[in-house]
């Protein structure tokens, strides 16, 4: 059985984007025959720093045709997995028309798993429940994003009933490292993929960026099968 990997947040500046590059350099040196979905037609700055490295397919998921294209492309690459790195606006796409993935992952042969980021604010919880409402199959992992603090001040989650239900569907609630601002934004303005960054900044920038590297694995090794 081949993967879906779904990198979800479903608004802007939680963090998908770099979530998404970290899932790729992931499994790129794992040698996965890889196919990136970026739906972020907008900003596709995934896009933009990897569409060297892997297969790249820009779609909208806004629209019903944008879903009718996302399983015709899984379908028409049942080898390689598939990574989808949503847009800021996704949700409304999701609960209008995410039904018809959810309900043909068995005939194509896949398996969904959703790795959602999250803030400390609440609409990341209540934009998580939307999902979870239509997207039913497959794994929901959370990822707190701690560039917005460490584990303990996302009380909203820990409290919440979201939470008590993901990981009562197995699902994983785990910390996402932080990266140094300095360390990031050069991967935005260059539109580096990881592995090009590594090579080309300076020596401090490297091992702030192989640090970030090395515990986003540990995060991947529970989470990507």
């Amino acid at each position: 059985m081949s993967f879906i990997y779904l990198v979800g947040g479903s608004k802007g500046g939680v963090g998908k984007t770099i979530v998404t590059m970290s899932l790729l350099d992931y499994l790129v040196s794992d040698d996965q025959e890889l196919l990136l979905i970026e739906t972020d037609t907008s900003n596709p700055d995934v896009a933009k720093a990897y569409d060297q490295v892997v297969a790249t397919e820009l779609i909208n998921l806004d629209k019903r045709d944008g879903w009718i294209q996302l399983i015709n492309v899984c379908s028409e690459n049942s080898e390689s997995t598939v990574v989808v790195n949503t847009a800021a606006r996704n949700n409304e796409g999701v609960i209008a028309h995410g039904g018809s993935l959810n309900g043909i992952l068995g005939e194509l042969k896949r398996k969904l798993v959703t790795l959602w980021v999250i803030n400390r604010q609440k609409d990341s919880l209540l934009l998580l429940k939307d999902y979870m409402d239509i997207m039913t199959a497959g794994e929901i992992h959370v990822l707190r994003n701690t560039y917005f603090g460490d584990e303990e001040k996302f009380e909203t989650y820990r409290e919440s009933n979201i939470r008590s239900i993901v990981e009562k569907n197995q699902g994983l609630s785990l910390n996402f490292p932080d990266l140094a601002d300095r360390v990031s934004d050069s991967l935005y303005i260059h539109r580096w993929t990881i592995a090009t960054a590594l090579e080309n900044m300076p020596l401090g920038n490297k091992a702030e960026l192989m640090r970030w590297q090395n515990e986003a694995k540990k995060i991947f090794d529970q989470v990507i099968i």
